[in-house]
C-alpha cells in the first residue's frame, strides 16, 4: 500500500544534526525500497480554483501559510500501521509539528 506523508512548516531552524539524522533515515528507507519519492515544497504556491465554468488562478503566499504543506514523502509499506510508525520516527527526528498520513489509491 502506498501512503503520502505530508508535513507543515515550523518556525524551528534546522541544525546540522537534523540534516545528518534525516540523511540516515532517508538512506534507510531508500535501501529498504520503502521510500518512493520525497521533497520540499515552495512556500505559497499557486491556487487554482473553479466554480462552474470559471477558473481562478491566485499566486501565494497566502495568509494561512502555516496550514500549507511544506514537504512530503511517498512510501510503500504493508499496512497503515507501518506508515504511522514511519511518520512517528520522522517526527522524532524533526521535532515538534504536524504530519498527515494518507493512503494513496490508484494504479
Amino acid at each position: 500500500m502506498r501512503y503520502l506523508m505530508t508535513t507543515k512548516p515550523t518556525d524551528t531552524a534546522p541544525d546540522e544534526n537534523l540534516y545528518v539524522e534525516m540523511g540516515k533515515f532517508v538512506e534507510e528507507l531508500t535501501a529498504a525500497g520503502v521510500l518512493l519519492a520525497t521533497g520540499g515544497l515552495e512556500p505559497g504556491g499557486t491556487r487554482v480554483s473553479s466554480s462552474g465554468e470559471e477558473v481562478t488562478v491566485t499566486d501565494g503566499p497566502f495568509t494561512e501559510s502555516k496550514e500549507a504543506v511544506a514537504g512530503f514523502a511517498l512510501i510503500e509499506v504493508g499496512s497503515k500501521e507501518e506508515a504511522i510508525e514511519l511518520a512517528r520516527r520522522f517526527r522524532l527526528i524533526v521535532g515538534d509539528g504536524d504530519s498527515l498520513v494518507q493512503q494513496v489509491f490508484g494504479p
